[in-house]
């Protein structure tokens, strides 16, 4: 059989993702400080993008510096004439000399890190307690070793045999140097049990009652479980005289290290905001800060004068500017639409709270604006909208739905927040079971709620059981 090459024409259809479709799609789900910083890396990157006002900021600035630059040589000038010898006279404290070597090193010349604190951490606060006490050099090897091993709570995670291979020590000396860090600052750190560590705290502060040290050492899960009664009943007090060791205990830390944590708070920027003008909302983009980018004229003008490889490489960059300017108006707009189809669906959430939080899926909002149910999923991830009643990320529009007894719907994160209303109302002796709470819901909006549905969406909020909820008094 032989071998012969055919030429074939041959028509088909495929989806293929050009690198501007892919930048449309990036920007879509990017949040507004990524974006922000997206737009900041293009305008270094890209010659043909400038912003609008860059030529006022740039005279702005140059004035600025011409109206410091002549008011130094003023200064400059009045501090070589004048004669501060007699003007300060006797009641000078320093000598020529000294004053000389303050003018070589002014404080403005000291750089901006230099003038910053680091925050201490955890390691280094005990490390830094440990050379400055009565720790012997054996003492402060086997002390660092255990520093090294200390979470972000303050307790111990490993035990005297994982120390002692790391150190050449014995069982008593790395008992003894544990027993020495816990009394350092904060009290009850390098514990390996909360009983231990409030145990430690309770020493500390010389709390010697009985009672108290009987119920921290023994009877720490009773507490957390609320079972008061039988405890009083165990060390014959009254409920009030049990609510008062309870005090005291809670007065303490069970979780010293984590003052010294690392972790840092996250700051929320709103991608949009929601007002309320006369009976209607006004829906306002958040663009504080964005730059105002537009096509650099100056290399715009000067293209057509460059050799074929320039031109090629300018002609690339003047494209991609030209779609970037595209994709983020086109982020805007899309945005905006999202929200104003949001604010047409949950209009009684923007006039009442989030009590009136209809059903909502993204099928909804695409179909209403004649878009797809992906571009609506990026475009509501990572963003923010600060509405009347508070700021919420765009998912939290989007929730299931319970069937009402009259045939109608109502939105599962209205039905949490009446949970949650209801457990706020309630009396602290006798808190709310998800039973009698699944039975008031009912009640109030004739929806069939199961007491596991119930305690799903406590648990979701964080709300601990009724039994965790009891209180003493």
């Amino acid at each position: 059989m032989g071998l012969e090459l055919r030429q074939q024409l041959k028509l088909s259809q495929q989806l293929v993702m050009t690198p501007q479709l892919q930048q449309a799609i990036k920007l879509l789900q990017l949040s507004r400080l990524e974006l922000l910083e997206s737009v900041q890396q293009e305008l270094l990157e890209n010659p043909f993008l400038d912003e609008k006002e860059a030529d006022e900021a740039r005279q702005e600035e140059a004035d600025r510096k011409e109206k410091e630059s002549a008011e130094k040589d003023a200064q400059a000038e009045l501090m070589r004439d004048a004669d501060w010898e007699n003007y300060i006279g006797e009641f000078s404290s320093t000598s020529k000399q000294s004053q000389g070597r303050e003018a070589e090193v002014p404080e403005e010349g000291l750089s901006f890190e230099a003038r910053l604190a680091s925050k201490p951490s955890l390691e280094g606060h005990l490390n830094w307690q440990m050379r400055l006490s009565n720790f012997t050099e054996d003492e402060l090897a086997v002390g660092v070793a255990v520093l090294g091993n200390l979470d972000d709570r303050g307790y111990l995670q490993a035990d005297v045999d994982d120390l002692l291979a790391l150190v050449d020590s014995d069982a008593e000396t790395v008992e003894s140097v544990i027993r020495k860090i816990q009394r350092l600052d904060p009290v009850g750190v390098a514990a390996r049990s909360p009983r231990e560590c409030l145990l430690v705290q309770l020493d500390v502060f010389e709390y010697d009652d009985p009672i108290l040290l009987t119920l921290v050492d023994q009877h720490l899960e009773d507490l957390e479980k609320r079972r008061y009664k039988p405890l009083a009943r165990k060390f014959k007090i009254s409920l009030e005289e049990l609510k008062e060791y309870i005090e005291v205990i809670q007065k303490l830390d069970p979780m010293p290290g984590t003052s010294f944590s690392s972790t840092e708070p996250h700051y929320v920027s709103p991608d949009v905001f929601v007002y309320k003008y006369g009976d209607d909302f006004v829906i306002v983009l958040n663009e504080d800060g964005l730059p105002r980018l537009t096509l650099n004229s100056f290399y715009m003008d000067d293209i057509k004068s460059c050799n074929s490889k320039d031109k090629e490489y300018f002609q690339d960059k003047m494209r991609s500017a030209a779609w970037l300017l595209k994709s983020l108006y086109q982020r805007q707009r899309t945005l905006y639409k999202v929200m104003e189809s949001i604010v047409r669906f949950q209009r009684d959430f923007f006039e009442e709270g989030v009590a009136r939080l209809k059903p909502l899926i993204l099928k909804d909002v695409a179909e209403d604006i004649n878009m797809h149910e992906s571009t609506v999923s990026r475009i509501t991830t990572n963003k923010y909208v600060s509405t009347p009643h508070g700021i919420f990320e765009l998912k939290f529009f989007f929730n299931s739905a319970l069937d009402l007894g009259d045939g109608t719907q109502v939105g599962s994160e209205s039905v949490k927040a009446l949970i949650k209303q209801l457990i706020n109302e309630e009396n602290p002796k006798k808190p709310l079971s998800d039973e009698v709470i699944g039975d008031m819901l009912k009640a109030k909006l004739d929806v069939n709620i199961a007491r596991r549905t119930v305690a799903k969406y406590r648990s979701a909020m964080n709300i601990p059981s009724s039994s965790k909820r009891k209180q003493i008094l």
